[in-house]
Order: C-alpha cells, then structure tokens, then sequence
C-alpha cells in the first residue's frame, strides 16, 4: 500500500494559516503516511497547529532556510518513499499518487507546473530563465526547475544532502543533482493552485537579484566545462580575431600584439581552471556516493 511507504515532508515557516487545511487533506488521503513537518522558526504557532493535527513536528531554533528544512526532514524521515510538499495549499493532494506511479522506472519525479497553473508574470519569466539554464547544464529539458514537489526514495536523496543549499536554490540542485548522477528523472504535469492564504516568502525582486549566484553555483557544480569552455574559446576568438583586423587595417605586417597575447593566455587559463572544476565536481559525487 502507498500510504505505508510514505514520508510526507512539509517544510514550513509561518504557514499557521495554511498548514491547518493541508494537514487534513493529506491524511484523509494517506491514512497511515508519516507526515513530517519542519517548522523553520516560525513565530506563528505552525508547529503546534500541525502537532494538533496529528502530525510529526521537527523544529529549527530560528529559520535556516527551505533547504536546511528539506535536510532536516531528509535526516528524520523514517519510511523507504519521500514526497517534499508545500506547506502553503498550492499543491494538490492528489497529485502524490500520480507521482508515486512513476517510481520504479524513474529514481526522481517532478510535479512541474502546467499550463494552467497560477503563476504572476515576473515569477514565471524567473522560472523559465532558471528552466532553459537547468536544459543546458543537464542536457535534458527540465520544464520546471524549480518546483518543489517531488518524490524519492529516501536512501538515494540522502546521497546528496552535502550538495543542497540552505535557501530556496534546493529543487533545482536536486534535480540536477540527480541527472548528473545518472538517475532517472520526470517531469509530471501538475497544476500549481494560488496560495490558499499567508504570505509567499519568495519576493521575486529579492531572489531575482540571486539569479547570477545560483547560475554560476549549478554551472561550476554541475557542468563546468559547459561554463569555462565557451568562455575560453569565445576569448581565442575575439583575440584572433583582433589580430586579423590590426594586420589587416592597421599594422600591415605579421605582428601579434600583446592584448592579443593576453587574451589567448586568459582563454587557455580559463579552459584549464575548468578541467580543474570538472574533476571537482566529479570528486563531490564519488563522495555521495561513497556516503550513500
């Protein structure tokens, strides 16, 4: 039975408001699952509003963040399957079972959002910006990149706990994370509703600013050459090209001038340094799977 093999793990902080209707639903639904609730440091009663309702409450001292919430539940979860669920009503219920059909040909299954799920513009222009980078770093379409409902077996996520970060970067790292490993990974269409009520602790100006530092951590960790190369060659390139039009249009004779030098000298160190990452990255996931 599904319900015997299921840690439902809810990292919240503040969601008082919306926890106390989440709760009941996914028991109804998943009588015997272990329900898990991390409370993160809210300062709104959430853990004692889930405890209430009959659910495990693991609790954070002060508010680390999703993703050392994730971990957390991660380290206490005690049932073989996994299901990392918003604490905020935006997700349906219903959609774990059809998740949870697709383990056993895949390792990861994603519920990505649909087209008819309810997402402002400027949030959605973030997703599908993280989306087209996560495509090119995994070299397989990843239509949502950044949704948090997911489900695993508990004893392949653990492998990556020293990958994840402590914000809200972990679904993508997770994902990728898994790709890189050669797991198996799908996107199932789910439809994301509105937040139920509360209020949404992602501000898209905040973590818009964040793009770069996420896109430059999943690059280095998950695909480096994939960053250096293109720099290193587009760098040969403009000093080439550079050399041709000063011999051309300018010096008229064979002569290598020493931007030109540089810059061939910065493409090769540029193009080294990523060998150097590529094998680092290679070294954390021996690593996971060592620890495994």
């Amino acid at each position: 039975m599904l319900s015997d093999r299921l840690t439902i793990l809810i990292p919240a902080y503040n969601e008082a408001e919306t926890i106390v209707t989440v709760l009941p639903q996914l028991r109804t639904l998943y009588p015997t699952a272990e329900i898990l609730v991390v409370d993160d440091g809210s300062t709104d009663g959430t853990g004692g509003a889930a405890q209430e309702l009959g659910a495990r409450v693991v609790r954070h001292p002060y508010n680390k963040g999703n993703g050392a919430s994730v971990k957390t539940g991660l380290r206490h979860a005690t049932r073989e399957l996994v299901v990392i669920f918003d604490a905020d009503g935006q997700h349906d219920a219903h959609d774990i079972a059809k998740l949870a059909d697709c383990i056993g040909e895949y390792d990861l299954v994603v519920g990505a959002r649909d087209q008819n799920s309810q997402t402002n513009f400027g949030r959605r222009a973030y997703h599908l910006t993280l989306n087209a980078l996560a495509t090119y770093l995994s070299g397989m379409p990843v239509p949502d990149a950044t949704s948090g409902f997911r489900i695993a077996r508990r004893a392949e996520l653990v492998q990556f706990l020293h990958l994840l970060p402590n914000g809200f970067s972990t679904p993508v790292t997770t994902s990728l994370a898994y790709i890189k490993a050669g797991y198996s990974v799908k996107f199932v269409p789910t439809t994301m509703l509105k937040r139920q009520g509360g209020v949404s602790k992602i501000k898209p100006m905040r973590d818009g600013s964040r793009f770069i530092i996420i896109a430059f951590r999943m690059s280095t960790m998950f695909a480096p050459m994939k960053l250096f190369l293109p720099v290193s060659v587009g760098l040969i390139i403009i000093a080439l090209v550079y050399t041709i039009v000063d011999i051309l249009f300018f010096s008229q004779r064979l002569y290598i001038t020493n931007t030109a030098v540089l810059l061939v000298t910065i493409g090769i160190l540029t193009f080294l340094i990523g060998l150097v990452a590529e094998q680092i990255a290679a070294l954390r996931f021996e690593r996971g799977e060592q620890d495994g």
